[in-house]
Order: structure tokens, then sequence, then C-alpha cells
């Protein structure tokens, strides 16, 4: 294949491996080729002890990745070729690897990074964003739930942010991305050739994590004026903390103080245009996720995938979204109020915390 055919490029440049997005025109949305040669190439570069350190990084100035390529997995469900599972196990093998990577990955995240493309960034060692950056796990509006991790990661933010971020699938800057902790360093695109020039003149130490974190602290701030969840999370904490969805949503029309209300307004509308059951699933997830380590988070992520495409909203939300393109999903129940505890629950039950540290924590 020539460059341009390859959806993942691969190079070393003075012992760093490159790995390159190279999908740009579809926003650098993960397939399961994709997954497979990002995991391929980052065994044997754990194996290469030539190779300090990896770069995540893509081509295009939209997307780092948009997340997953949803049309072919709606496709495969529909087919009934058990690929939409495949690309699920494989792609949370992934993202769980990366966690645990032997050494240091660097992701250098511009434009949208949302879904799938957060399952890729959030066990890099060094999360390293632009100013024009969008975090985001927007996965309620099409009926489905945060996945990748997002158990995990989400249920770890402060207070109730992650609950709010998860349910609503709101979209972040980069001064709320580094507050919440869902990136490290914000670089100027300015100084991203910068940035290249350092990683290849860089004489290697024994421990390359410091001498990345070193070149980032000259480059790079770790923090931002601006940022707008800081301003108002104390109002999110308070709304969001309610045992359930529809407690949060009528505590939401309540709010009193006049600096909130149109915020408070805004989420309400945003939670009556997702899809119910996915929203209200979610919310069981990243509670249950608190109390949970990360494998067993995605574990549990598994467990309602399997169920998801024949029981959840997906399949209604992709085809009023992405296939007829009507925009009018018939949510199934169509409101909160017809979204039972127990339906809820029912998602859960055959799950099991496997480690010692969740079952305890639990």
């Amino acid at each position: 294949m020539t460059d341009l055919q390859q959806t993942v490029l691969a190079e070393v440049q003075n012992q760093v491996g490159h790995l390159i997005l190279n999908r740009p025109a579809g926003l650098n949305a993960l397939t399961l080729e994709m997954i497979r040669l990002l995991q391929q190439q980052l065994d044997a570069w754990r194996e290469d002890d030539s190779i300090k350190a990896v770069v995540l990084r893509a081509n295009g100035e939209k997307a780092f990745c948009a997340g997953g390529d949803i049309r072919a997995l709606y496709d495969s469900f529909k087919a009934g070729d058990g690929m939409y599972t495949t690309f699920f196990e494989e792609e949370y093998a992934l993202d769980q690897s990366i966690h645990g990577y032997s050494k240091p990955i660097l992701a250098l995240m511009d434009g949208f990074v949302l879904g799938g493309g957060m399952g890729l960034v959030q066990g890099a060692s060094h999360r390293v964003i632009t100013e024009s950056v969008r975090m985001g796990m927007p996965e309620t509006g099409i009926g489905y739930f945060p996945d990748v991790g997002g158990s995990y990661f989400l249920s770890r933010l402060p207070g109730e942010l992650g609950a709010y971020l998860g349910v609503t699938g709101t979209q972040i800057r980069a001064a709320d991305a580094l507050f919440t902790g869902l990136a490290d360093f914000c670089l100027g695109k300015d100084l991203i050739s910068e940035l290249h020039s350092s990683l290849n003149g860089t004489t290697w130490s024994d421990n390359p994590g410091q001498d990345l974190t070193d070149i980032l602290k000259t480059l790079a701030s770790s923090a931002m004026i601006g940022s707008e969840l800081k301003a108002i999370q104390h109002t999110i904490d308070r709304h969001f903390a309610h045992d359930s969805l529809a407690d949060i949503r009528q505590s939401l029309t309540t709010e009193e103080c006049e600096a909130y209300q149109d915020w408070a307004e805004k989420t309400a509308a945003v939670i009556d245009s997702r899809s119910p059951l996915a929203m209200s699933v979610t919310l069981e997830m990243i509670r249950r996720g608190r109390e949970l380590d990360l494998a067993d988070c995605f574990a549990m992520e598994l467990h309602l995938d399997r169920q998801w495409f024949a029981k959840g909203d997906i399949m209604e939300g992709v085809r009023a979204l992405i296939i007829d393109k009507d925009k009018s999903p018939r949510w199934n129940p169509p409101t909160l109020a017809g979204v039972s505890a127990e339906q809820v629950d029912e998602f859960f039950e055959g799950f099991a915390p496997s480690s010692t540290a969740s079952r305890r924590q639990a």
C-alpha cells in the first residue's frame, strides 16, 4: 500500500516510534483494521529495546479521531456477521494495553477527540492537546453509552463532572480538558514543529518518560485560564448528585441562581434530546465504575455491548442520525419517565467484578 492508502502509518525517528492515524477524510474514525495495525505495532515496539518512547498522532486538521466507524458496526449487526462484537473486544484490548504500556506514550491531539479517540489517549502517559481541541464522549446522542474505558476515566473526574459529561455528551475545549485532568499539557499549534525537533534532537536517558516531561515543560502549559467547567462545577455537582436521571432533570428546572439558569435550561434541553435509556445506563455505569478497577470497567462495558445492539437504542440512533438523517430518533422508551430502575439494572445482571481490588471496593 502507499501512504495514502494505509490507514495507520508507522515510522521511527531518533528512537521514537510514531504511530499516525491516516484516515483524515473520515475524521480518522477507527476501523477494525486500524485497531489491529495499532496493536501490532505497539506490541512490536514494546519488545524493541531501541525504541524509547511512542508518539501517537494523526493526519488531517479536523480531528485526531472522531470515534469508531459506527456505520460499519451498524451494518455488521444488520448483516449478523459478528464483526461489531470483535471490534469492541479488540478496541478495548488495545485501549487497555495503552494504559499499561511499558514505555511512555505521548498522545498529540488536535481537533476532535471523541469516543474511540478518547479511548486511545486516556491511557497515554503524556496527553498533549492543542488550543483547537474538542474532546468528548457524545455516545448518548446516538443511543449508546460512553465506552472505551469511559466508565473508568469519567468516573474519576472531580465531583460529578464525569456524570455530566457522560450523560449529556458535552464537548469541552482545551482549558476544560486540563482542568478536568483529561489532558496533561496544551501545546500551541505553532509549536508542534518545535516539539518534533526536540524529540528528534534529544539524547534519551534511562528515564525517557521524564525526558518527555522536561521537553513539554519548556514548550507547553499544564493549565489555562477560562475553564467553563471550573466556574460551574459546584452547580453541576449539586444537580448531578441526584439518584436518578429523572431527579437530575427535575433539579435542573429548579435552578434559582440567575447566573446558572441559562446553563440549566440548556442542559435540560440536551437531556430531552438524548436517549433516555442510554443516559440512564450511562449514569449507572459511571457510578459503578467508581468502585471498579480498569480491567473490570472494560469488562463491564463489554458486558453492556453484548446486549446493546439488540436491546438498546444505538441502532435507532444511527438510523436517524447517520443512515436516514431525519434526526428524529424514536427512542425506546421515549421519555425518562418510561425508564425503570429494573430496566437499567437488567443490563448489568450477570456481570461480576473479577479482580480482588474491585470486589473489595464493591
